[in-house]
């Protein structure tokens, strides 16, 4: 009997090494399949659509956030300081795994403009990670 335990014990724990040892690309991928799946219920001031892409060979991640803010200056400047804020708080919340920046994966972040064209672009990595968060 407690020869039997000791194998289910085993076994169980086994499984469960298995599953955590998970590569950084396996990582990369489960990240944007789920942030894609759960972007539509993304709430940020002005933001749209997200969306994630991920570059497996460059070890990187594309988050692009849409929004409904028309380019020019004065938009311009409210993004300038919004984004880095949502940033955080998404950092903050594990909505951008630090964990993963941690294991040398990239998040190119773009804010963009309803016609698609770039506010401003945030590069979060492990050098830029603890600026962001100040």
């Amino acid at each position: 009997m407690v020869r039997k335990i000791i194998q289910i014990s085993f076994t169980v724990v086994l499984l469960v090494f298995m599953v955590s040892c998970k590569n950084t690309k396996q990582k990369l991928q489960e990240y944007v399949t789920s942030y894609n799946s759960t972007a539509a219920s993304f709430k940020a001031n002005d933001v749209t659509l997200t969306t994630a892409r991920g570059y497996i060979n460059d070890n990187k991640i594309e988050l692009r956030f849409e929004t409904n803010l028309e380019q020019n200056e004065p938009n311009k400047i409210k993004a300038n300081s919004s984004f880095r804020l949502l940033l955080k708080e998404m950092i903050n919340k594990n909505q951008i795994p630090k964990e993963l920046v941690e294991e040398g994966v990239q998040f190119d972040t773009y804010f963009l403009a309803d016609d698609n064209t770039v506010f401003v672009k945030e590069i979060i990595n492990k050098e830029s990670i603890a600026e962001i968060l100040k």
